[in-house]
């Protein structure tokens, strides 16, 4: 397994009540094939510098994990299928 981290911007139209389910169901998906969620950490809601399926800010949300490196592509996949998130950037660190 691999270390990565997310970033995701998550839709300012998903409210307060709901944000913690959205984030919830990526740590389900890392968590469901059998990777590990180290750390999820809220940034808050910031201002985009352009706008985002013509949204002008979004709510910040940093994951780090560890997955099988053939299975992000999948994550990937899925976050870009998810109308709540706006963006998504996938990073592998270290080696």
């Amino acid at each position: 397994m691999r270390n990565y981290e997310l970033v995701i911007v998550i839709s300012p139209e998903v409210d307060g009540e709901e944000l913690p389910k959205v984030v919830e169901k990526v740590n389900r998906f890392i968590s469901d094939r059998n990777g590990i969620v180290e750390e999820t950490e809220q940034r808050g809601r910031r201002k985009l510098a352009y706008p985002i399926k013509k949204f002008m800010e979004g709510d910040y949300i940093l994951t780090r994990f560890k997955l099988e490196p053939k299975l992000v592509k999948a994550l990937e996949a899925d976050l870009t299928a998810s109308e709540e998130i706006l963006r998504q950037l996938i990073v592998k660190v270290g080696d």
